[in-house]
C-alpha cells in the first residue's frame, strides 16, 4: 500500500470512529427517551424491558457494524464509494432529526449531533458537501424551533439555535476548505511521483503498478488490454547531431501528442529513454493497432527542428502492439510481446507498426493435442535464451524473415516452408545449456569455450525429441552448422548428403551472424556480407542457395534494417 493510500485509510478509520460516537450519543439519547417514556428507573427495571432493552442494543450494534462496513469497503469503484457515502450522510441526518424529536424537539440537548456528521462529511467528502449539510442541518434545527415553538411569546430556541446554525456552517466552510486544499496538495505530489518531468506522461513506476492492477481486475471478468511499446527511430543519431537537450525537446512534443491522442481510460508513460508505452483498456488488437497506427502517422507528419537530417529525413517511431490476454496471460508475458513486436516493427525498416506473433503459437495449432504442453515449455525455454542472450532472439527473428523470403525466391513447397521456417526459429534452443559467460564472452572463444559452443546442435535436438510432432525439423537443428565442403560440425557432412533445408539454414544463419553485433567478432556492413557469400559458395555454403540469397538480399535491402 502507498503511503497516499495508507493516509487516506487513516483518514477513513478516523471519519467511522466519529460516526460511530455520533451513534453512541444517539443511543444515550433513544435510552433516555425510553427511560423517561416509560417512567423506568433501577427499582422496577423487569425482565421483559430487559429484553427489549437487548434487542434494541444489538439493533443499534449491527446499525454501527453496518455503518463501518460502509465507511471501510474496498469493495466499491469511487463512483460508489461516492453515492454510498452521501446516502450514508442523509441517514444520519435523518437519525439525528428524530433523536431531536423523540428528545424534546425544539428543547432537545441533542441538536449538536448534527455537528458529527458536519464534521465527517467536510473531511470526506470535500467543502460542497460539509456545507450542503451544514445548511441541511440548520433548516431542520430552525423549522423546528419555529413549528414547536411557535406559541411562545419569544422564541429563544430559535435566537440560539441561530447561533447553533452558524456554527454548524463556519464549521464546514474551513474544514472543508482545508481539506480541499490538503487534496489538492496531495494530489499534486502523487502527479510528482507518477508523471515523468520531462514528457508530462506517466512514468516507468506509475506504468508498472498501472498495468499490474488493470490485469489483476480484467483477468477474473476476461477483458481485453492492449500494450502499444513505442521506440523513436535513430533518436541516438539525432542526440549526437544537436545533443540532448533538442532531444529533449523530440522526446517532450511526443510526449504532448501521446496525451492529446490518449484521452479516454488509456495510460500513457515514458518507459525508458526514447520508448514510450500505452496501456488501453479494454482494447482489442485490432483497435489498438488503429490507434498505433494513427500515433505513428501523428509523429511523423509533426515537424521537428533539424529531423531534415534524419537518415529518411523525419523524425519517426516503430511500435509493437499485444493484447491480453489473446496474445499474453500475465504483466510479464504482455511486455515481453509488445517488446518483441516492436524488434519486429525496427527491423522491418522502422516507421512502422508491428503486432506480436510466435511462430510456436502457430505451430500449437497443427502438432498433436499431446505434446502441447511441451511446446509451450520449448517456447519458455527460448525465452530463457533470450534473457541470457539477447543478441539470440534478434537473431532468431532475422533467420526466420530471411528464411521465408529465401523459401519463396526457391519455390519450395508450403510443407517445406513451415519447416524451415519451425527450424530457423528453434535452431539455437540447444544454447539454453551455455552459460552467460561464454555466449556473451567479449574476446575471442578458447578451445574449451569453443567445443561446449558447438554443442548446441546436438543439444537442441535433444530438448524437442519428446516432441514426436517436431521429429521433422531435427535435421535442421542438428547439422545448420555443417558446411558444404565437409569441414562443419556435428557430423563433417558433406554437399548434398547435407539435408536441403539445413543447408537453406546455414546460409541464412551465417549471413545474419556476420551482419550482426556479436561479442566475439566484427560486424559486417551488407555489402561485405554479401562478397562473404560469394567468396565461400563451394566451400561453406551451397552455391545455388548462395547465390539465390544474394539476389534475396539485393531485391529487399530498403526494407530490411541492418
Amino acid at each position: 500500500m502507498s503511503e497516499v493510500d495508507n493516509k487516506k485509510k487513516q483518514i477513513n478509520d478516523i471519519v467511522s470512529v466519529v460516526k460511530l460516537s455520533s451513534l453512541l450519543f444517539s443511543g444515550m439519547a433513544f435510552f433516555k427517551f425510553v427511560q423517561k417514556h416509560f417512567n423506568i428507573s433501577f427499582s422496577n427495571f423487569n425482565y421483559s424491558l430487559t429484553i427489549q432493552f437487548v434487542i434494541v442494543s444489538v439493533l443499534i450494534l449491527t446499525l454501527i457494524y453496518s455503518i463501518w462496513a460502509f465507511s471501510t469497503t474496498k469493495k466499491f469503484n469511487k463512483k460508489y464509494i461516492i453515492r454510498i457515502q452521501i446516502i450514508e450522510n442523509y441517514i444520519f441526518v435523518l437519525i439525528f432529526l428524530c433523536i431531536i424529536l423523540l428528545t424534546g424537539a425544539h428543547r432537545s440537548d441533542f441538536k449538536f449531533l448534527f455537528l458529527f456528521i458536519i464534521i465527517t462529511t467536510a473531511i470526506q467528502s470535500g467543502m460542497n458537501q460539509g456545507l450542503i449539510i451544514a445548511f441541511t442541518s440548520s433548516i431542520i434545527v430552525l423549522t423546528i424551533d419555529l413549528i414547536y415553538a411557535q406559541g411562545l411569546m419569544e422564541n429563544i430556541y430559535f435566537e440560539k439555535d441561530l447561533i447553533l446554525a452558524a456554527v454548524f456552517i463556519l464549521t464546514a466552510w474551513p474544514l472543508g476548505f482545508y481539506v480541499k486544499t490538503e487534496r489538492n496538495h496531495i494530489e499534486k505530489l502523487q502527479n510528482l511521483a507518477n508523471e515523468d518531468g520531462l514528457t508530462g506522461v506517466y512514468n516507468h513506476r506509475f506504468f508498472h503498478e498501472a498495468l499490474r492492477e488493470k490485469l489483476i481486475s480484467y483477468k477474473k471478468e476476461n477483458r481485453p488490454i492492449s500494450l502499444i511499446f513505442i521506440d523513436i527511430d535513430h533518436f541516438k543519431h539525432y542526440n549526437d547531431l544537436y545533443g540532448h537537450q533538442k532531444g529533449d525537446q523530440v522526446l517532450k512534443i511526443i510526449g504532448s501528442l501521446l496525451k492529446e491522442i490518449i484521452v479516454e481510460n488509456g495510460i500513457a508513460a515514458r518507459y525508458g529513454g526514447e520508448e514510450f508505452a500505452i496501456i488501453l483498456p479494454d482494447t482489442l488488437e485490432q483497435d489498438a493497432i488503429k490507434i498505433a497506427e494513427n500515433i505513428r502517422y501523428r509523429i511523423q507528419e509533426t515537424y521537428f527542428e533539424g529531423e531534415e537530417n534524419q537518415p529518411k529525413g523525419k523524425i519517426t517511431a516503430s511500435m509493437g502492439v499485444s493484447t491480453f490476454p489473446d496474445k499474453a496471460e500475465n504483466e510479464v508475458e504482455l511486455i515481453k510481446c509488445a517488446d518483441d513486436a516492436l524488434y519486429r516493427a525496427k527491423f522491418f525498416n522502422k516507421n512502422r507498426v508491428e503486432t506480436y506473433h510466435s511462430i510456436l503459437d502457430e505451430l500449437k495449432k497443427e502438432i498433436e493435442h499431446k505434446d502441447i504442453d511441451l511446446v509451450t515449455s520449448i517456447k519458455t525455454l527460448i525465452s530463457v535464451i533470450n534473457a541470457k542472450d539477447r543478441y539470440t532472439y534478434g537473431h532468431v527473428e532475422r533467420v526466420v524473415f530471411y528464411s521465408r523470403l529465401l523459401a519463396e525466391k526457391l519455390g519450395l513447397s508450403e510443407e517445406d516452408k513451415k519447416k524451415l521456417v519451425y527450424g530457423a526459429y528453434m535452431h539455437d534452443i540447444g544454447k539454453i545449456n551455455i552459460g552467460e559467460e561464454v555466449l556473451n564472452k567479449k574476446m575471442p572463444l578458447n578451445n574449451e569455450e569453443w567445443e561446449v559452443l558447438k554443442q548446441h546442435p546436438a543439444n537442441g535436438v535433444e530438448i524437442i525429441n519428446p516432441v514426436k510432432s517436431l521429429s521433422y525439423i531435427a535435421p535442421l537443428i542438428l547439422h545448420h552448422h555443417e558446411r558444404y565442403d565437409g569441414k562443419g560440425y556435428p557430423d563433417n557432412l558433406k554437399g548434398e548428403n547435407i539435408p536441403y533445408l539445413a543447408r537453406i539454414l546455414t546460409v541464412v544463419d551465417s549471413f545474419d551472424a556476420m551482419t550482426s553485433n556479436r561479442p566475439y567478432s566484427k560486424i559486417k556492413s551488407h555489402s561485405e556480407a554479401i562478397e562473404e557469400l560469394k567468396k565461400c559458395r563451394g566451400s561453406q555454403f551451397d552455391p545455388d542457395i548462395a547465390d539465390a540469397f544474394i539476389e534475396v538480399i539485393e531485391e529487399n535491402k530498403d526494407n530490411i534494417t541492418y
